[in-house]
This record gives C-alpha cells, structure tokens and sequence, in this order.
C-alpha cells in the first residue's frame, strides 16, 4: 500500500505552539510556589471507518488535545488534566493542581525522577507515518478486507466487519529539572471479525495488522482472509476431560503468559509485597536458555521510546539473562520505595523480546507430540501474589504431531511460578505487531479440565 506518503504535515508548527504552551505552563506553576512540575500536553488526531456485510457502518473523525500536570509543593504532590486547552481551563487546571499538592500527606518518595537519568539525547526512531488517506479511501479498504473474508469460504455466515484506523500523536513533555522533549508517532491499523456456521454451531474469530507505516501493510484482503481461516478452523470444536498434557501457546496466547510476568516485576506490585517474585533479583525464573530483553530503541517499533512518561532514558537491557532475572521495571517512585532507581519503565516497557529457537509452529507441533495448542484464553484468573493461574481457554487437540480437531470450554490451571520454569521452547514464529514480541511458547504439562 504506498500512500503512506503526506504532503500536508503540519506536525512541526503544531509541535511549536505546544512546546510554547508548555513552556508557560511550567513557568505559571513556578510563580505559584510549586518546587517541582511535570507538564505534558498532546494532540491525537483519528480517522476510523468501520464497515459491515458491505455496508459503511460508522465514520469518526477525532482530534483530541489534553493537557497533564503534576506539582510537588515539597514533597506533598498534586495531579490535575483537562482536555480545554483555553487559558481559563489552563488556569484552573493549574489551581487544582496546586491546591491538591498543599492538602495531600507528604510521601518522601515523591519527587521528579532523578536528574542524571533524564533523556536529553532523541535518536530518530522512524516513528512519524502520517498516512494521508480520504474517508473513501479508507472505506474502499475496510470493504475489500472484509469481502475477501466473507468469499474465503462458504460456511462464512456472517460479519462482525471490518475496520481502518488511522492515528497520529503529537506530544511536548517538560520537567523543572532539565526534560523538554517534542514527540511525533503513527499508528495505524486494519482488523477484520467474522462469523461462521455449520451444522456443529457458530464460531467467530478475527484478525488484525498494526503498523507504524502504511507502507509495512500486507494486502488488505489477506488480513480478511486471515479472519476468516481462523474463524472456519473453529467450526466443530468438542470439549475435553480433565487431563495433564502439554500445551502449546500461540504467539497471541504467549504474549499475555510473558504480561503476567511483566506485571509481577513491575515495581507497584513489588513495593506492595504483592507480588510471587518479590526479592527474586539473580534467581532463576525460567530455563537456562530463556533470555528476555528491552530493546526501546528498534526504528518503527510497536514499543520504542526514547524515554519514559516520566522522561528518564531507555537503553538496551537484559530483563531474563540465562533464565535469571536480571532486573525490575521501575519508575521513580517505586524504585524510591525499594530503594533502587528507576530503570525507565514508569509507564510500562519498550519492546520486551523473546529470545527464541529454530523451531517453527509445525515444529513445536511435531515436537509436543499429543496435546493442546491455546488460541485463545478468557477470564482473568491470575494472582500476581500467589502465582496461582486458572483461565478459561479454547484451542486445538493435537496428536501425533498434527491438528486433530478444535476444542472450547476447557479451563487451564496452574502456578505461574512453575509455568514459567517448565516452558519447554520459544518458537520461531514470532508475532512482532505488540511491544511484547515472543513465538509460540511449548510448557511441558498442565491441567486442562473439561467444562
């Protein structure tokens, strides 16, 4: 798809009038006796089609500005926001703010993050793609994604539809201590959810693309086409009783096993104790040959940053090193309570990869022999504390290597604790379109309980 290219990109001039308005608001909060502030102002700017059964079905132009601060009167801290940027809103925004600061307790973990960690260098990430596309345009491609899937094959009894987005972000962040930056990224996306039915009951799966650029599209009618294969493969699917085996979980599947562990090294749940790998630093968390790293850096990345929210650098680190964890992810004020420092995250993670083998997903099939292959998995059945794990999931039976037929209403229970150590391999086939990017991840055995 080339029409990622734009000839009326305004971004810079818009950029100058935030960074004007920023600018003023520190000061503004300065003269109010404010010790410490943090300012961030955006313009998101939207276009999202939606089509169904060949119909257009909604149109939706948006253009959000906002505006966020914090003030620390000492170590006393106050948060306001508004989405009027007018000077009255500002002004008022700006009271709130301050006045939340002079009520609240002092937290002496409060503060700025530290001044010697701040990002002043901004490499060129190749993250702005503006992509100039009409409203007809986008429609023309939401109604060819979703035709190729209804055509893909006759037991494609219906449509949820199918959807273009097309995003951009402009964004200006200061701090009192030193951090001014000017931002610009794109984001864009096509999805497709269809419907399918025979004579074992309905199912319905869907797909989707993000990128950074137009350009890095497939052909829309495959992403249709995608929808619509999976949606068909569930056609049939029979329920299981309770057994131990294997299980092989899909990229999709093994990037939210890979979340729950992000979120249990995430400093909230660690300074709250609430969490199964509290003091786990050095010990071993996964096989030997798992390595997990951030790597925020990568051009037109799904994850990549410069900095954090709170404007400290991100660099290359090790996360998961020979199956150890190396380090936390922490912001400023959890890092303050563990008394570490933060290691760039406040606000999540840039790019967390996978290290991963040779094997692709036939391989891994080949390899598990007799077992189940997670597609999906619902509910939200994870204790960060415990490590328990109980979710609803639905998949494939596998035997002798090779897809036997569908299956659905299965529960799949555990430990993260002991999933995490007994992941057998990480497959080739890594899905790239989130900032957590893993392959298939093969765990050596669970329980998986009929309904």
């Amino acid at each position: 798809m080339n029409q990622a290219i734009t000839n009326r990109d305004d971004s810079i001039a818009e950029l100058d009038r935030l960074a004007t308005l920023t600018e003023d608001v520190l000061r503004r909060c300065r003269s109010k006796g404010a010790s410490e502030v943090d300012v961030g102002v955006g313009v998101d700017v939207g276009l999202e089609v939606s089509v169904r059964l060949g119909e257009v079905e909604a149109i939706e132009h948006t253009r959000d500005r906002g505006l966020s601060l914090t003030v620390y009167f000492g170590k006393r801290k106050g948060s306001a926001s508004t989405a009027d940027l007018n000077p009255d809103s500002i002004e008022k925004t700006i009271d709130h703010a301050c006045a939340i600061a002079r009520h609240t307790e002092e937290d002496p973990c409060n503060g700025l993050a530290d001044a010697d960690l701040l990002a002043h260098d901004f490499p060129d990430l190749d993250l702005w793609h503006p992509w100039d596309i009409t409203t007809e345009e986008a429609t023309e491609l939401a109604l060819r994604c979703e035709a190729a899937g209804r055509a893909f094959d006759p037991r494609i009894s219906n449509s949820e539809g199918a959807t273009v987005q097309v995003g951009s972000s402009l964004a200006v962040g200061a701090t009192s201590n030193g951090f001014f930056s000017r931002e610009r990224d794109t984001r864009h996306m096509i999805s497709a959810a269809l419907l399918a039915e025979d004579a074992s009951g309905m199912q319905r799966d869907y797909w989707y693309e993000s990128v950074r650029c137009a350009d890095d599209f497939p052909d829309v009618e495959s992403i249709g086409r995608k929808a619509a294969e999976r949606t068909v493969a569930r056609l049939g699917a029979r329920k299981l009783d309770t057994r131990q085996c294997p299980v092989l979980f899909t990229p999709p599947v093994a990037r939210s096993l890979i979340g729950n562990f992000l979120s249990a090294i995430s400093g909230g749940a660690l300074y709250r104790r609430a969490s199964f790998l509290v003091d786990h630093i050095g010990k071993p968390v996964f096989p030997e040959f798992v390595q997990i790293v951030e790597r925020p850096h990568i051009r037109r990345g799904p994850g990549s940053a410069a900095f954090d929210i709170e404007g400290v650098a991100t660099r290359d680190s090790d996360v998961v090193s020979n199956g150890r964890l190396a380090r936390y992810l922490l912001g400023s004020y959890s890092a303050r309570k563990l008394g570490m420092r933060s290691t760039g995250n406040a606000g999540g993670v840039h790019n967390i990869i996978v290290s991963n083998g040779d094997e692709d997903f036939a391989a891994l099939l080949r390899r598990m022999g007799s077992g189940l292959v997670v597609t999906e998995l619902m509910g939200q059945g994870v204790s960060l504390v415990t490590g328990d794990y109980s979710r609803g999931a639905s998949g494939f039976w596998v035997e002798n290597g090779e897809i036997a037929y569908p299956v659905e209403e299965i529960t799949i229970a555990s430990n993260l604790r002991e999933m995490l150590a007994n992941i057998v391999a990480v497959g080739s086939d890594v899905d790239r379109r989130s900032h957590v990017m893993t392959g298939s991840i093969l765990l050596d055995r669970l329980t998986v309980a009929g309904a």
